[in-house]
């Protein structure tokens, strides 16, 4: 899988969002088996801080989570962490150094991380940041939002979502009329000018790479 292939359907659109002000970035509280997710985690949080974006992240400090988190508070940018009660009284937070804000429960934090994010970036993971990533490509199949969501593809990680997206297609459970909306960059350091330039409407440079789930 190359990079910056895009799972972006045929004629999709980003209606509303010409600018990317925040991402939403899932990620996980461990920091995985290779450091070359750690170090896509710090380059994201430093691009991310460069762009003049703001963070809305899951509010932890241990794991990707709390790299990326550091690296934008690092680099000067800044940070809004969104967390249900029950995990704050069990995990350390950034409290002192980024905006917390403390919901009831799962539901709750999910909602509120996509009100207040115009893009979607999932980092290496696991069942959480799968489970948070495929529902905001849901909501965009049903035409709710068209926020872009990107796959940090560090090391192939997500290279078997891709492909079982493609077996679904293949065996007719994604129809050409519901093609799920996704990008894919496989270096971190790009994903914040792919999302810009998406939202600017700068597709042309990417029209290439983009091809439809069900023609893969």
């Amino acid at each position: 899988m190359q990079g910056r292939l895009t799972g972006c359907r045929r004629g999709c659109q980003f209606g509303g969002i010409t600018d990317i002000r925040s991402i939403c970035v899932y990620c996980g509280y461990g920091p995985g088996n290779d450091p070359a997710y750690r170090e896509a985690a710090v380059e994201l949080g430093r691009a991310v801080a460069q762009a003049g974006i703001r963070l809305v992240y899951g509010g932890g400090s241990v794991g990707l989570m709390g790299i990326v988190a550091r690296s934008v508070l690092d680099n000067g940018g800044k940070v809004t962490g969104i967390i249900p009660q029950f995990l704050k009284d069990r995990e350390e937070m950034l409290e002192t150094e980024c905006k917390l804000i403390v919901i009831d429960d799962m539901h709750q934090r999910k909602r509120l991380m996509f009100e207040k994010a115009d893009a979607f970036v999932a980092l290496p993971d696991g069942i959480g940041t799968l489970e948070e990533t495929v529902e905001m490509m849901t909501w965009a199949q049903l035409g709710w939002h068209h926020k872009p969501v990107l796959l940090s593809n560090i090391k192939g990680l997500w290279k078997p979502l891709h492909q079982f997206l493609e077996h679904m297609a293949k065996d007719g459970f994604i129809r050409e009329d519901l093609d799920v909306t996704y990008h894919v960059v496989d270096e971190a350091a790009d994903i914040a000018p792919h999302q810009q330039n998406i939202a600017n409407g700068k597709r042309d440079a990417y029209a290439k790479d983009a091809v439809s789930i069900s023609q893969l």
